[in-house]
This record gives structure tokens, C-alpha cells and sequence, in this order.
């Protein structure tokens, strides 16, 4: 009993509330906005979107695997220099050692004569 009271109180409020301000636009705001409209936007395109992408890709890969290649080359020249060092040390060292030993050969060549 109470819902079709407020049914029938809210049917009758509906009506008034609908009329009571409608909604409208004034004519200079409309056509201020359709005065401006926005700039239209050059599509970039699949193939020139595809092949700038695919150029900028390879460029930084290359540009790392290059960064790579030079780091690995720098640390490999490295060791092969410090193993010319050393080997050139232990044939100096060599060298010396049978200086020393050919010096004794003939020390004890002239013993025995």
C-alpha cells in the first residue's frame, strides 16, 4: 500500500521536474566550437613507420654489438700484450741462464787442460 502511494506521488513530481529547465546551447558557443577545429594529422604509414623502426633497430644493435666488440678486443689485446711481456722476460731470463752455463763449460774446459 505504501509503494503505490509513493508510485503514484513520485509519477506526479516526474512531469514538473522534466519541463522545468531544458537543455540548450547558445548559438555563438556552438559555433565557436565548430569554428576551431583541430589540425589534421598526417598519417605516418605502415611502410615508412616499418622501415624507420626497422632502421632504428639496427642502428642500436649495431651500435652495441660494435660498444661489445670493441670492449672485447681492448681486454684481448690486453692479455695477449701482457703474454708478450712475459714471454719476452723468460727468454731474456733464458738467455742469461745459458750465458752462465756456457761460461762454466769453458771454465772447466781450461780446468782440464
Amino acid at each position: 500500500m505504501a509503494s503505490r502511494i509513493l508510485a503514484s506521488a513520485a509519477r506526479s513530481v516526474a512531469p514538473t521536474l522534466r519541463s522545468a529547465r531544458p537543455f540548450h546551447h547558445s548559438a555563438p558557443r556552438l559555433d565557436a566550437a565548430v569554428a576551431a577545429p583541430l589540425p589534421a594529422r598526417k598519417p605516418v604509414g605502415a611502410l615508412r613507420g616499418g622501415l624507420f623502426g626497422f632502421f632504428l633497430g639496427t642502428t642500436l644493435a649495431g651500435g652495441s654489438v660494435y660498444y661489445y666488440a670493441l670492449q672485447e678486443y681492448k681486454a684481448s689485446n690486453e692479455l695477449l700484450t701482457e703474454d708478450i711481456y712475459a714471454l719476452q722476460n723468460a727468454v731474456d731470463r733464458l738467455t742469461k741462464y745459458v750465458g752462465a752455463i756456457e761460461e762454466k763449460m769453458e771454465t772447466l774446459e781450461r780446468k782440464k787442460k
